[in-house]
């Protein structure tokens, strides 16, 4: 008889093979999670200190720790402030910022889930052409196209109106190629030959089938389109000169530079900021049930 708990070579070597490969494992985790938090700490850090610095006073926000936070009822005094400002000008600026966000955000997902239905679902003349030109959009930075649509607007007296900052935003090239390649893979062929067969035309397949089988990326593009309208700043800058017509960026913006920098105004544009931030924070708990962290991952490695 064998005596109890011996290990056989057998059975030896497999273990022994196991555990450097499980510490190998642990060491290959151990650094796309430092990554991550390292991500996490840049992109939450700035909001977090908006939110303590927008309980502090002019004197506290530069005398105190930066993330520490005050209970001497500075904030309501900042938000009563802020709001009160040149006669209520902040609020005309919050509503100039929903009609652009809000009306450039769904003119440009319904432009954009178009559009990539069309080019995904359709094989026409110069279809592939025309979604290799809008590839090289996507790569083609925004800021030099300020410039000349500010001078294409001029020609048409277009400046300085609600349509000169939201007509160029309505074609969004990376909106249409997330779309494309949504389209591509949720949109079935064989319902749309079904419904073909029905009698349906093309516009009640795509308003009827397609969009409903696109909607988690069409509410993605909502976000994302509304995210950046709402947090321009270049194109307002350009286009507008007048100080009613400014979105919220502009306007926190002109609330430092007529005093030259002077630490006055610096608590009434961070409560301002804070208030900016509350809609945004507000729209992704709303979609967040449609958004899609692999539907931008799928659609950059497509």
């Amino acid at each position: 008889m064998t005596a109890t708990g011996t290990i056989t070579p057998g059975t030896a070597a497999p273990r022994a093979a196991v555990e450097p490969r499980r510490h190998t494992r642990r060491r290959a985790n151990t650094g796309p999670t430092v990554v991550l938090l390292i991500g996490a700490l840049y992109c939450v850090l700035p909001a977090l200190w908006i939110l303590v610095a927008a309980t502090k006073s002019n004197a506290e926000l530069f005398s105190t720790a930066p993330y520490l936070p005050s209970f001497h009822g500075a904030f309501w005094s900042n938000i009563s402030g802020v709001i009160r400002y040149n006669h209520g000008i902040f609020l005309r600026w919050a509503l100039n910022s929903v009609i652009y966000a809000v009306g450039g955000g769904i003119a440009s997902t319904a432009i954009a889930g178009a559009a990539g239905y069309a080019l995904g679902k359709y094989d026409f003349y110069g279809s592939r052409v025309i979604f290799r030109v809008i590839v090289a959009a996507v790569l083609l930075p925004q800021i030099l196209l300020a410039v000349p649509q500010y001078l294409l607007l001029a020609k048409f007296g277009l400046t300085n109106t609600y349509a000169s900052v939201i007509l160029p935003q309505l074609v969004s090239p990376f909106a249409i190629y997330l779309c494309k390649i949504y389209a591509e893979a949720s949109v079935p062929d064989e319902i749309m030959e079904a419904a073909r067969i029905d009698g349906s035309s093309e516009l009640r397949i795509f308003t009827s089938v397609g969009s409903r089988l696109m909607l988690p990326a069409l509410a993605t593009v909502l976000l994302l389109q509304f995210i950046g309208i709402w947090n321009n700043f270049l194109l307002p800058f350009v286009m507008l000169s007048s100080n009613s017509l400014y979105p919220l960026t502009l306007g926190l913006y002109g609330m430092i530079m007529p005093t030259g920098g002077q630490p006055n105004e610096y608590s009434l544009v961070v409560a301002g900021v804070f208030l900016s931030i509350v809609p945004l924070a507000a729209l992704f708990l709303s979609l967040q049930r449609f958004w899609r962290i692999d539907l931008i991952s799928g659609g950059l490695k497509a």
